[in-house]
Parts: structure tokens; C-alpha cells; sequence
């Protein structure tokens, strides 16, 4: 059979292409346009408040970077500022290394370990408004199983936690914690369990021990995991809202506001939008920042 009796594939038609496009569009355009109705002109509405002075009635008077420059000065912004940050620097890494353990020890073949993952993610889906009232009831200084449990161990002066200044943060941190953990371990066993168990055959056969076949197989295997939970507990720790709101209301003073608090307070309380905008565009841009900056370090440490 000579080449030239070979047929060729036949290039899709111009009214195939056509169908095809239409097909695509159909699937993207519902959600690209519930994505503009609801995400994108708000942020675009919300960019554009920042530069202006508005309470919710009438017209929006232009102002420029005044509400920028009144964020210089305003020592309630700087100190939810410093409690947004303070939060994020632990909450991460106690999280991380909190569900990455409990990963680990619910990935082995143990006796009712599907029991026990349930119980792990429970906290994670129960209601925020549950979870403060009975943490509220466990730190209380006076009758709380926490502090008796302190006093049994020959502690005096245990923690005043959420009525104390000094406390009221961890406190808030130790409830993110354990309520955020559920639902990273199970990222972290769905990566685990993406590991070839050849590799754990291969270190054993080599004479690694546990610490080092965690270092040099779970760690590298689970480099994409935890990229993403990373990024995704960086967001979540610096947009926090509900556990506080519900838990301290971000006292006692200020010793719990965060931004987003604050946020809620100057545009929903005080009626301040314009503010309240300038105040979100600056958490916005902490987050992407952070963000881009975690994308790089991955990037660079994937070459």
C-alpha cells in the first residue's frame, strides 16, 4: 500500500469547533458569572470605597489616600494588626504539626481507626457558637476543668484565659487548633496514603530508621500537601472571624480584635465603609503577599 493511499485524519470542521466552543462556554459561563456578580464587582466596588469617605446612605465623597494615611495613626488598626499577625504565627505551625501527627498515627492499621479519624474531624463541621459557649465553660478561671486540672498539678495562679489579657489569645489559638485539626489531617492521610510503600520498603532494606524514613520519604512525599495546606491555613489564620467574635468578641479590651473584626466593626457598627474598605484592601493585600511569597519559596525548592 503506497503512502499517498493513506488517509489522513480529517482537521475537525469549522461547524465542529464551533459546537465544541459553545459546549465549553456553557459549562464556564454560569460560574463565571456568578463569580462576577458576587466576587469580582464587589471587589471592584470594594477597591473603589477605599478612596472614599460613605456611611451606606447617599453618595460616596472621593477622599484619595486620607483613609490610608489615617491607618498611620490609628493605634486600634496597628493593634489589630499585631493580634492578626500574633495569631497567624502560631496558629500555622501548631496546626500543621498537630494534624500532621494525627495523620500519621490514624495512617497505621489500627483497631477502630476509621473511629477515631471521625472523632478527629467532628470538631471541624460541629457549630463555632457550640464550641465557644463549651470552651468559655472549660477555661473559666473559677470552676473550669482546665484550671482544676492546673490546681491538681500544684499550680496557684493558673491563667485568667479569656477574661485575661494576657491569656485570652492562646486560649483563642488552643480552640483554632483543635478545631481546625480534623480537617488537615485528613489532607495530610489522603497524601500519606498517595505514597508508594515501596519507598518505606526500600529505606527499611537500607537500615533507616522510623526518624529518618520520615524525614526522607514522608517529608519529600508529602511536599505537595503541604504546600497546600500551608497556604491554605496561612488565608484562613488571617481572615479569622467567627471563632473570635463568638469566643472574646476580641476583648477583654483589645487583647483579641483582628482585622477582620475590625473590619465588621467600623463598616457594620460605626457605619464607616470607606474605612472599613481601606482597612480590607490592606488585609487583602497582606494575603496575596504572603502568598505570592510561599508560591516562589515552593517554586524554588522544586528545582
Amino acid at each position: 500500500m503506497s503512502a499517498t493511499s493513506i488517509e489522513r485524519p480529517r482537521a475537525p470542521g469549522r461547524r465542529l469547533r464551533r459546537h465544541r466552543t459553545l459546549v465549553g462556554w456553557t459549562f464556564i459561563l454560569p460560574n463565571f458569572l456568578g463569580f462576577a456578580t458576587f466576587t469580582l464587582v464587589p471587589v471592584l466596588i470594594l477597591m473603589y470605597l477605599g478612596f472614599t469617605t460613605w456611611n451606606a446612605f447617599g453618595a460616596a465623597d472621593f477622599t484619595g489616600l486620607d483613609n490610608y494615611r489615617r491607618l498611620l495613626t490609628d493605634r486600634t488598626f496597628h493593634t489589630a494588626l499585631f493580634n492578626t499577625g500574633y495569631y497567624a504565627v502560631f496558629h500555622i505551625p501548631l496546626t500543621l504539626a498537630v494534624s500532621l501527627g494525627l495523620a500519621i498515627l490514624l495512617n497505621q492499621k489500627l483497631k477502630g481507626v476509621a473511629f477515631f479519624r471521625t472523632v478527629a474531624f467532628f470538631p471541624y463541621i460541629t457549630s463555632i457558637v457550640a464550641i465557644a459557649v463549651v470552651w468559655n465553660m472549660l477555661f473559666s478561671p473559677e470552676a473550669g476543668p482546665v484550671n482544676q486540672f492546673l490546681n491538681a498539678l500544684g499550680i496557684a495562679n493558673p491563667p485568667g484565659w479569656t477574661i485575661s489579657t494576657d491569656w485570652a489569645m492562646p486560649a483563642v489559638i488552643i480552640v483554632s487548633v483543635w478545631r481546625d485539626m480534623g480537617y488537615y489531617m485528613l489532607l495530610f492521610l489522603a497524601g500519606l496514603q498517595a505514597i508508594p510503600s515501596e519507598l518505606y520498603e526500600a529505606a527499611r532494606i537500607d537500615g533507616a530508621n522510623a526518624v529518618q524514613r520520615f524525614r526522607n520519604v514522608t517529608l519529600p512525599g508529602l511536599r505537595p500537601t503541604t504546600f497546600f495546606v500551608t497556604v491554605m491555613l496561612t488565608i484562613g489564620s488571617f481572615k479569622v472571624f467567627d471563632l473570635i467574635l463568638v469566643m472574646t468578641n476580641g476583648g477583654p479590651g483589645t487583647a483579641t480584635l483582628v482585622l477582620s473584626q475590625y473590619i465588621y466593626r467600623k463598616g457594620f457598627e460605626e457605619n464607616d465603609f470607606g474605612y472599613a474598605s481601606a482597612v480590607a484592601i490592606v488585609l487583602f493585600l497582606i494575603c496575596i503577599s504572603v502568598t505570592v511569597v510561599q508560591f516562589l519559596v515552593n517554586k524554588r525548592r522544586d528545582r
